[in-house]
């Protein structure tokens, strides 16, 4: 090598033995491969250095890299334990609260009146020691099976009753008996984050220092039983009038039972929940069997007690105790407030309920049904009850409650009750539904007031797939081809039976839903039976259904309650809204033939009221129940004389009661009726339906040649029930005011064109409107002798095609009734 030859970098001037050049490699040079890329390690000198992370594009950038999502994780759990540690410190086991012994509630009638303060806490602790085993494994089978092996508070449960509750399967408090004493002892039982957040610091605290048994003992002496007892014992003396100590594990399991919700498994307050309260009675026997704390032979001997009839207390005697536990009752279903905050006290309740009128309805039953009562001459007299109801159809306000003869002689309110069958006084239901659907019969005739139908005793329903149904008529009478409003007017099963298969019978089950009655009432189902009434809704769902058909169809939110207050701070309440639940047309229709039943069917008594009135009357099976649901435009009313047996409870027929062969809703429910309504609107100026009926429900009905048959009677020809030239109510050669033994206060010939000898309709004995009177005239019927039919015809008067010399009234519409159709102007 030459002196001018330069020489490499950090080399020698000679290479090592065995030196050979590497081969060329051939990669094009790019800024991130080339040794002389800007910045390069190697272009400096330096080593070669990693590659660079691509930069995130597109979608990726809104989703958080994994080291974000285990940062923010770490950092929750940090931000977790640091709050509990700082709840644990901050949060101490307060005392007893005030609310371990409860206030008063005070209740107020509509115009600021009291009406009732609910009274002291029945409370009385007993140590752990004096309560038998079987009833602390009941109520731990009820409540909490876990409750000595977990700690104090249950995340899992809580967060499972959470998600049961937001996705609508019911509220869950998802708490262990730790929390739940907790909440009776120390806290309260308001729902707030902060409340919840309180128990469950306390709950774990409370667990570290105090025994299991302290707190069991705690919680069966703090919690809630219903009949205002508080504890255990107060519940034993109160359900079984015994001490706790005396308690078998059939009456334990039953006070367990009633933990989960007191007044729903009240099965004496509450006949209609037995099923739920059996039901929940098994759950809590089934735990026990489970758990190890009942053999399996003793679960199978175990009978469901029947807890005794409750008496409140004495200042909740007469009317109050009904009228406050129906507010209540009000309360909590609709979650104003719950069940066990209400029973702490400290509420002022402003009712709906007027007093006067109040007065009026206690008056009414006692005139015309308790003191007619004689126990001595009567064992029957002994099984009389009687529930009432009125409500305002505008506002859909409660003004007036009848539940019973007094709450410390009789416990169970029977106007909120449910499990009195409500007969055919669900009948105007199926009707309106008719109207409403536009329905029409098997043979393609839309249903009107003038509708022929087949009236015919055990006539099978036609065009049903469920199997044979044939009912029978109110004693098996037989009235051949009469209209709707004749059928309706003398309650023909057969007719009415057949109707609910022409409209659909979850057709009627939806409008009586839509109209006020509960869905989910017992025996409420889409057959054709509900037409005749099976279902036992109560006599105050009755009265808010009929509110709504007086109020041409439109239905208010129904209320008992103006304003709660506690502390000075108003309790907000539902909204009120109105919805038009029937068309005018389907209600309004419905009125004009429930006119018909005061004005000449079985419910006459009602005009008593002196009033326009529509109404039906209605009997349960074996005569248990008589109803009369009537409304003026002003006030809707139900009443019902029921029987049951006061010892056991059992449900009684009511034959021969109050001297009487039979009890009929004609008979002493419309004369409760009428006096009451003639007194709570005394001071009111009478007003007249304004009604718009639906197309044909006023065009007279013209017979049919080809259904004219020969009368076995008179020898002459009779269509359908009629005879010929009559329009529905004509006589033709009968004195218009003789009577035929009917007791619906019908004239003889007179009912809608029968004659003498027919055997469509017309009775010896009384039917489903009440009485006779000796010589066969009708109660609160027609007169003797020429007189005019008392069944709301006027002398001299015309309605849609009768004459002055008549008197009739086409389909039992007089012309006291202004009646239009949709667009006509009303009648002046």
């Amino acid at each position: 090598m030459s002196s001018d030859e330069p020489q490499q970098r950090g080399s020698g001037s000679e290479k090592p033995e065995g030196w050979a050049p590497r081969e060329p490699v051939d990669t094009p040079a790019t800024p991130e491969t080339s040794s002389e890329a800007p910045g390069s390690p190697e272009g400096k000198g330096g080593k070669k250095g990693k590659k660079k992370r691509p930069k995130r594009k597109g979608w990726r950038r809104i989703f958080p890299t994994w080291r974000m999502v285990l940062g923010g994780f770490i950092l929750l759990i940090l931000l977790c334990v640091g709050g509990f540690v700082a709840g644990y410190m901050i949060v101490d086991i307060p005392p007893a609260n005030a609310g371990a012994t409860a206030q008063s509630n005070v209740y107020l009638y509509a115009d600021g009146t009291q009406l009732a303060r609910d009274g002291e806490v029945n409370r009385e602790n007993v140590p752990l020691s004096q309560i038998p085993k079987e009833v602390q494994h009941a109520a731990l089978a009820a409540e909490d099976r876990d409750f000595y092996s977990e700690s104090a508070v249950d995340p899992k449960a809580m967060i499972r009753a959470a998600w049961n509750t937001v996705t609508g399967k019911g509220k869950q408090s998802g708490s262990t008996i730790t929390q739940q004493f907790v909440k009776n002892y120390y806290l309260g039982q308001e729902q707030t984050v902060t409340r919840k957040a309180k128990e469950f610091f306390i709950s774990i605290k409370l667990d570290r220092e105090v025994s299991k048994n302290d707190i069991l003992s705690g919680y069966l002496n703090t919690s809630y039983f219903g009949r205002n007892a508080y504890g255990v014992q107060a519940a034993a003396q109160a359900y079984f009038g015994k001490d706790v100590k005396k308690l078998n594990t059939a009456q334990g399991a039953y006070l367990a039972t009633l933990l989960n919700s007191p007044n729903a498994y009240d099965v004496a307050t509450h006949p209609e929940n037995k099923k739920r309260a059996e039901g929940r009675w098994n759950y809590v026997l089934d735990g026990m069997v489970k758990e190890g704390w009942l053999s399996a032979s003793e679960r199978a001997r175990t009978k469901f007690p029947a807890p005794k009839e409750a008496k409140g207390s004495s200042g909740l005697s007469g009317q109050r105790g009904y009228l406050v536990q129906a507010v209540e009752d009000y309360l909590t279903a609709n979650d104003i407030v719950d069940e066990d905050t209400l029973a702490k006290g400290g509420y002022r309740i402003t009712t709906t309920l007027q007093k006067d009128r109040q007065d009026a309805f206690k008056k009414a039953v006692d005139d015309q049904v308790m003191d007619q009562v004689d126990k001595g001459a009567r064992k029957v007299d002994r099984n009389v009850r009687a529930g009432g109801a009125s409500i305002d159809p505008a506002t859909g306000e409660v003004v007036a409650m009848y539940g019973g003869i007094d709450y410390t002689k009789q416990y169970v309110n029977n106007a909120t009750r449910r499990d009195y069958q409500v007969g055919s006084t669900f009948k105007p239901f199926v009707f309106t539904s008719a109207v409403e659907n536009g329905s029409v019969t098997q043979d393609g005739r839309t249903i009107t007031p003038n509708t022929i139908y087949d009236g015919t005793n055990k006539r099978p329903v036609q065009g049903w797939d469920g199997g044979t149904y044939a009912p029978e008529n109110e004693d098996d009478v037989d009235y051949g081809n009469i209209t709707v409003s004749t059928a309706t007017d003398k309650s023909v099963n057969s007719v009415y039976a057949q109707m609910a298969v022409d409209v659909g019978s979850d057709k009627v089950k939806d409008t009586a839903v839509d109209l006020g009655i509960p869905e989910s009432t017992p025996d409420l189902t889409a057959s054709p039976s509900i037409a005749l009434g099976p279902s036992t809704a109560s006599v105050l769902d009755m009265t808010e259904a009929y509110a709504t058909l007086a109020n041409h169809g439109k239905h208010p939110t129904y209320t008992m309650v103006a304003k709660v207050t506690k502390d000075g701070q108003e309790v907000e309440l539902p909204e009120k809204k109105t919805a038009q639940a029937v068309s005018r047309e389907a209600a309004d229709t419905t009125t004009s033939i429930l006119r018909s039943v005061v004005d000449g069917g079985t419910g006459t008594a009602a005009q008593a009221a002196g009033r326009p009135a529509a109404g039906k009357t209605g009997t349960a099976e074996e005569d248990k129940a008589a109803w009369f649901a009537g409304y003026t435009p002003e006030l809707a009313t139900v009443v019902s004389v029921m029987g049951q047996d006061p010892k056991t409870g059992a449900h009684t027929p009511l034959y021969g009661a109050l001297g009487q062969p039979r009890i009929n809703g004609g008979a002493y429910p419309a004369q409760i009726w009428a006096q009451f309504t003639k007194e709570a609107l005394a001071d009111e100026p009478v007003q007249d339906f304004d009604l718009e009926l639906e197309q044909g429900a006023d065009e007279p009905v013209v017979p049919d040649p080809s259904d004219v048959t020969e009368d076995p009677a008179t020898g002459g020809a009779a269509t359908g029930g009629e005879t010929p030239g009559q329009d529905q109510g004509q006589t033709q050669g009968q004195d218009a005011g003789q009577t035929q033994g009917q007791d619906q206060g019908q004239t003889q010939g007179q009912d809608q064109g029968q004659t003498q000898g027919q055997d469509q309709g017309q009775t010896q004995g009384p039917t489903d409107g009440g009485a006779t009177t000796d010589g066969g005239a009708a109660d609160g019927g027609a007169t003797a002798d020429g007189g005019a039919a008392q069944g709301g015809q006027t002398e001299g008067s015309t309605a849609d095609g009768g004459t002055a010399d008549d008197g009739g009234a086409l389909g039992g519409l007089t012309d006291n009734s202004a009646t239009r159709r949709r667009g006509e102007p009303a009648a002046r």
